[in-house]
């Protein structure tokens, strides 16, 4: 039998243990979601899951230059919201991403070729299986301008 004392708490550490599965599963998830914030706030229709990496409070991305997301920055759309979880290619999700937790960000870019090093041992941690074939192609491509990192920081 549950005493009142053992209630209490019970029901104070849940918060806790709930915000603590929350960041593990934002740590081990595969993807997120990301559209840009539009000028006014809203969130824009380009959006997309991506591979992240999540490293010291950061997400970072690897894209293509020529991406929406890279372009969005370059535009002065430094604020974006990030959906982490993974319910498959969001244009078949029926929205569903929007379920999952979220927060807004800011993003940069990362141009520094020692923090693309370190942060790329990372991406391989993480995605061992298909980093074979992407590794090289993150790497080159930062090293040739063709792709670019990006640092998406919790506002």
């Amino acid at each position: 039998m549950f005493t009142r004392r053992q209630f209490v708490l019970t029901a104070a550490a849940l918060p806790l243990a709930l915000a603590t599965t929350r960041v593990i599963a934002e740590e081990e998830s595969p993807l997120i979601y990301i559209s840009p914030l539009k000028s006014d706030g809203t969130v824009s229709r380009c959006q997309a899951e991506v591979w992240f990496l999540g490293d010291g409070g950061h997400d970072y991305v690897v894209t293509s230059s020529g991406a929406w997301r890279a372009e969005a920055v370059r535009k002065g759309l430094t604020q974006a919201q990030i959906w982490t979880g993974d319910v498959g290619r969001w244009q078949r999700s029926n929205g569903a991403y929007r379920d999952l937790p979220s927060h807004q960000a800011s993003v940069s870019f990362v141009t520094d070729a020692a923090e693309h090093a370190r942060l790329l041992e990372g991406f391989g941690q993480k995605y061992a299986s298909e980093w074979g074939t992407w590794g090289p192609r993150f790497q080159n491509g930062l090293a040739d301008g063709s792709r670019v990192m990006l640092k998406y920081t919790k506002a």
